[in-house]
């Protein structure tokens, strides 16, 4: 029996809440009464007792084909994973944890050594001969010159040790040279080596005292605190050039220049060597003419010129940086000289 059959038949078969009998169709309640739409009323025109059926198409999920994921237009691809971006350390006295240049040349069997070139020897001969021409016109127009190279050497080591920037390195390290250059100035020549040392070993207990109160690691502190000793050193013996005679200084900045840009030839390295040695002892001899070391300054111009090129080769240790050719490539051949230019000086005055 349906549900409809059962209602109808029931105990409410006929039943009207206005005392009327119901009958099919349209209903209406009496007059008087408010108006309600009428329960019974088929909205969909339907016979009274007829059952209900669906005539639309059914959906057979049976036969309904997949479609495959390649072929879907809409599904966005998987994003590419990234290839890790190279490891570089803070800014930090400390140093950079990344293996340098030269470190990996090492490790895959090439050359770590890279000849500065051309143009920082061009860059440290005009710088050479700033040196040649102030010196004659005294100390406070030397200075000048000088404090460009203290300023350049500092830079140029902390960045020849892959530590950049390290502005803190850096500043102490220059410094350390401009306090060098006014102790000579205040102490004079004569006292030179005193006014020299005595900044010399502050700055490396001032290093030290720095290195200590750091939070990186022992490791770190020690390759810091190297370097730092290192590059303050440097600017600091630069000042041999404040303490040397003018003629020594004349001779030897001249010498080291030709030496650098005979070394710069596209030539093999034994053959480039000698010619430097030969050009800056030719150099000493033709600017010692016009001083009173005479023909001394051949053998103070290739004294001065076997430590430019030691500075020059231990700038070559990089592969390849040409801000490290820029900086240390440029300042390290004047400033390794510049004890040599101040020995030979007082030994041939």
């Amino acid at each position: 029996m349906s549900d409809q059959q059962s209602y109808e038949g029931g105990p409410y078969s006929g039943y009207d809440p206005y005392g009327q009998p119901r009958t099919p169709g349209n209903w209406a309640p009496p007059p008087g009464q408010p108006q309600f739409p009428n329960p019974y009323a088929d909205p969909y025109g339907t016979q009274q007792g007829a059952a209900q059926q669906w005539q639309g198409q059914t959906w057979d999920t049976q036969n309904h084909a997949r479609v495959p994921v390649a072929e879907q237009p809409y599904q966005q691809a998987p994003a590419p994973v990234r290839e890790p971006e190279p490891g570089y350390g803070p800014a930090t006295l400390a140093g950079n944890a990344r293996i340098t240049d030269a470190q990996r040349a090492r490790l895959e069997g090439r050359s770590p050594v890279i000849e500065p070139g051309i143009q920082p020897a061009a860059l440290t001969a005009l710088l050479g001969a700033l040196l040649a021409v102030a010196a004659p016109l005294g100390s406070y127009a030397l200075v000048v010159p000088l404090v460009l190279l203290q300023a350049v050497t500092a830079a140029g080591w902390f960045r020849l040790n892959g530590m950049w920037p390290a502005r803190q390195g850096i500043a102490l390290a220059f410094l350390g040279g401009l306090v060098a250059d006014a102790a000579v100035l205040a102490a004079g020549r004569e006292q030179a080596p005193v006014a020299i040392l005595g900044p010399l070993g502050i700055w490396v207990l001032l290093a030290l005292v720095l290195q200590l109160r750091s939070h990186a690691s022992p490791d770190e502190r020690m390759y810091g605190l190297m370097a730092t000793v290192a590059s303050s050193a440097l600017a600091i013996l630069a000042t041999g050039y404040l303490g040397a005679s003018p003629a020594a200084v004349s001779v030897g900045a001249a010498a080291v220049a030709v030496a650098v840009l005979a070394r710069a030839l596209p030539l093999p390295t034994p053959v480039s060597v000698v010619l430097s040695l030969l050009a800056a002892a030719g150099a000493g001899f033709a600017v010692g003419g016009l001083t009173d070391l005479g023909s001394q300054g051949a053998a103070l111009g290739a004294g001065a010129a076997v430590c430019a090129l030691i500075g020059h080769r231990v700038a070559s240790y990089d592969y390849p940086s040409r801000f490290v050719h820029f900086t240390a490539g440029v300042a390290l051949p004047l400033a390794a000289a510049a004890p040599a230019i101040w020995l030979l000086g007082r030994v041939f005055a």
